[in-house]
């Protein structure tokens, strides 16, 4: 029930492809820790997502087509939350049906293929690389000596249980790029204990408050850094090369955090730079850390092989991501745009997309990519048929047809009859390409009878929102594909 509320809720503010890509993960993972059957997760999700389409304005771009025509008909566009009011009760019968009927209705099938869970990724890989204690990440003060010294200078001759990881920037957590230290820069440590809170303070060093100290899951794998673990194939670039625990990779993105031969760590006395390193074989596996963003970048050298993704582990063991936290704040403040009507709604929409760039939560190639074209192309396409129909008199032709049909039943028949023709042409084609054709006849038809659009359209809406949930509908085969 709580998965079902919160995609509802997600939809209603970020549509139906983009909630349920989001949560379909999640939900996936939740099926193999519970032992449930993932198809039952995966369409109450869908049917959930659907009926919370219609809490608001943003939920479904059929939402905005409809107000759009309300407003074009001289009858007032609907509100932001104007739709919950037949969205919330269409949300209570979707989850009250699938609450009691739903092990009886829906199939108990998984997937060939069900994803591992990463809830405890971080742990299994600090354990295995023996980094689970004695990693220690310390910020520079102020009052440090080590501010205004190159990394090469920090000297732990006098601290011989301890050895320096790598120099680490306070803003980006990544290996430092610049010449000198400044102050809240980490310094990334392992060795003992004792060790660790002298060198602390004698050097004005602070304990990261991301981890208990000496605590290597929370110390290495956060929101702003990760983990990730590579294999060397035959034949690769690398084989031959030499590489040791803290070295930096070429691309400066990325530290060595350790190095493994046979699923056994290569002996200390070879693995350091002193000693010349490491000289990779194929088949070594190493241990990677840095930012999520680096990782995700950089693991697509062909020279290695990725043994999980880092974009599915972030997603399944960091619940907030970087960026996460302006990425809400933005989102808020376009629902407010749009609900107080203070700026058009597609002001809002490229207010919001111009501050995610800005903000750096992503780039410009990302937000482009993240573009559903296939709907934008869609709509644009279909809007001069849409206009057509309505300028040839095409749409009052076929609306006279249908009143006439309807007699005198009244409207009640009027939205019973344009619902069934919403619903039989959504099978062959999308629910936004039937809106955009039955649009200009719903209207044509309420001013042939004397009514007020606004019901035609809002059951318009709704009939795409439930004709959805058959396989005509994309998310529904996106479901269906990681049931395959």
């Amino acid at each position: 029930m709580l998965t079902m509320s919160m995609v509802a809720l997600l939809t209603a503010l970020i549509s139906v492809n983009g909630a349920v890509a989001a949560l379909l993960p999640v939900v996936v993972v939740i099926a193999v820790r519970l032992k449930r059957n993932s198809a039952q997760l995966l369409l109450s999700l869908v049917f959930s997502a659907h009926a919370g389409s219609k809490l608001a304005l943003t939920g479904s771009p059929v939402n905005v087509l409809v107000s759009n025509a309300s407003s074009d008909a001289g009858v007032g566009g609907f509100g932001f939350f104007e739709f919950a009011l037949v969205g919330l009760p269409l949300l209570a019968g979707t989850m009250a049906i699938i609450i009691l009927f739903g092990k009886r209705l829906l199939p108990e099938r998984n997937g060939a293929t069900m994803p591992a869970d990463f809830s405890r990724h971080a742990k299994t890989l600090v354990e295995q690389y023996g980094l689970a204690s004695g990693v220690y990440q310390m910020r520079v003060r102020a009052s440090s000596p080590f501010i205004g010294m190159p990394a090469s200078a920090i000297e732990l001759a006098t601290y011989p249980e301890l050895r320096l990881v790598a120099v680490q920037e306070g803003e980006t957590a990544s290996p430092m790029r610049r010449p000198i230290i400044a102050e809240g820069d980490h310094l990334l440590l392992r060795g003992d204990a004792e060790s660790a809170a002298a060198f602390a303070s004698n050097k004005h060093l602070a304990f990261s408050e991301a981890a208990a100290p000496g605590h290597g899951e929370g110390t290495l794998f956060n929101r702003s850094s990760g983990l990730a673990e590579v294999v060397i194939p035959p034949r690769s670039g690398l084989i031959s090369q030499n590489v040791f625990p803290g070295m930096v990779t070429e691309n400066g993105d990325l530290i060595v955090l350790a190095v493994q031969r046979a699923g056994a760590e290569v002996a200390a006395t070879n693995a350091t730079r002193d000693a010349g390193g490491i000289v990779l074989q194929a088949g070594d596996t190493m241990l990677l850390q840095g930012t999520w963003k680096a990782l995700d970048h950089r693991l697509q050298d062909p020279d290695v092989l990725v043994v999980n993704s880092p974009e599915l582990v972030r997603r399944q063991a960091v619940p907030m991501g970087p960026g996460a936290d302006q990425a809400v704040v933005i989102l808020a403040a376009m629902v407010v745009l749009l609900a107080t009507g203070i700026t058009p709604p597609a002001i809002a929409g490229l207010l919001a997309a111009g501050a995610i760039v800005l903000s750096g939560i992503m780039s410009v190639e990302q937000s482009y990519r993240a573009i559903d074209w296939t709907t934008v192309i869609l709509v644009g396409a279909m809007m001069p048929l849409s206009t057509a129909m309505i300028e040839t008199g095409a749409a009052k032709l076929m609306a006279e047809h249908l009143v006439s049909l309807i007699g005198d039943a009244g409207p009640v028949a009027l939205l019973a009859g344009l619902f069934v023709l919403t619903a039989i042409m959504g099978q062959l084609i999308s629910n936004t390409a039937t809106a955009l054709i039955v649009i200009p006849i719903g209207v044509a038809a309420a001013t042939t009878m004397g009514i007020s659009p606004r019901p035609v359209l809002m059951s318009t809406a709704v009939a795409a929102a439930t004709l959805s949930v058959t396989t005509g509908s994309s998310v529904c085969r996106y479901c269906s594909g990681s049931l395959s």
